[in-house]
């Protein structure tokens, strides 16, 4: 009686094997041939996405461009209406307060001629002088001063003379002083104006030439002197003759 080697008797169990005969091994290489046959197809159509992306992105380039430029624009639209706020407000400013202290002006003339009469004193002193403190706030200039040169942008000319010793048309008297807020002109000072003499630079030139000359005549009557007293001397025959 034989013994039996396990595993290879006629009952021995049969090692599990995939249905349709192939083992593994066998299957593996068809498992890979899918992946192979497909893999050409991918670049393709990571390129379609590739350019799809692309022209996106100078979509999104060229609308944000435009947005920029519109953004760009408005602001420079809104710099320029808050200039133009800036100076209109200015402007109106200025208006009104020049309205304004142009009703005041005869008040401040008036004040003026009292002080130089002697009659701004007492209660009337401190009234004319707040009054003048707070038009000066309000930035109200006095200008014009007797001697300076006539200017006609600021100086109104009422009276005309002439007067030896001016060189220029100069203000000889102000007769109402001008007032200013900054460089606007309120009202013109109201001068009274002289020229230069007429003929004074034609006499003052024939005085300098006349000057000029003196000496040479001088000169030429002594020289004519001289000569008359030598022939004086020959004529009487001298000391040495004697």
């Amino acid at each position: 009686m034989t013994e039996e080697t396990p595993g290879f008797g006629e009952n021995a169990e049969q090692p599990d094997v995939p249905s349709g005969g192939a083992t593994p091994e066998e299957k593996a290489p068809q498992a890979e041939g899918p992946s192979t046959e497909e893999g050409p197809a991918a670049p393709a159509g990571d390129a379609s996405q590739i350019v799809g992306l692309t022209a996106q992105l100078d979509q999104v380039r060229t609308a944000l461009t435009e947005r920029t430029a519109d953004l760009q624009r408005l602001q420079a639209e809104y710099q320029n209406y808050r200039r133009r706020v800036e100076r209109d407000k200015v402007t109106v400013k200025e208006i009104a307060a020049a309205n304004l202290l142009t009703e005041l002006l005869p008040t401040l003339d008036d004040v003026g001629r009292a002080r130089e009469h002697g009659e701004l004193v007492g209660g009337f002193k401190s009234v004319a002088e707040a009054l003048e403190t707070v038009v000066a706030k309000m930035g109200l200039q006095q200008f014009g001063k007797e001697g300076e040169p006539f200017d006609p942008t600021i100086h109104e000319a009422l009276m005309h003379s002439y007067a030896p010793d001016v060189t220029e048309t100069t203000c000889v008297a102000i007769l109402q002083p001008g007032y200013r807020i900054g460089e606007r002109v309120v009202r013109p000072a109201r001068v009274a104006v002289a020229e230069p003499q007429p003929g004074a630079q034609t006499v003052k030139s024939d005085a300098a030439e006349g000057d000029d000359s003196a000496p040479a005549d001088a000169e030429s009557k002594a020289d004519g002197a001289a000569d008359t007293a030598d022939a004086k001397g020959k004529e009487s025959g001298g000391p040495d003759e004697g």
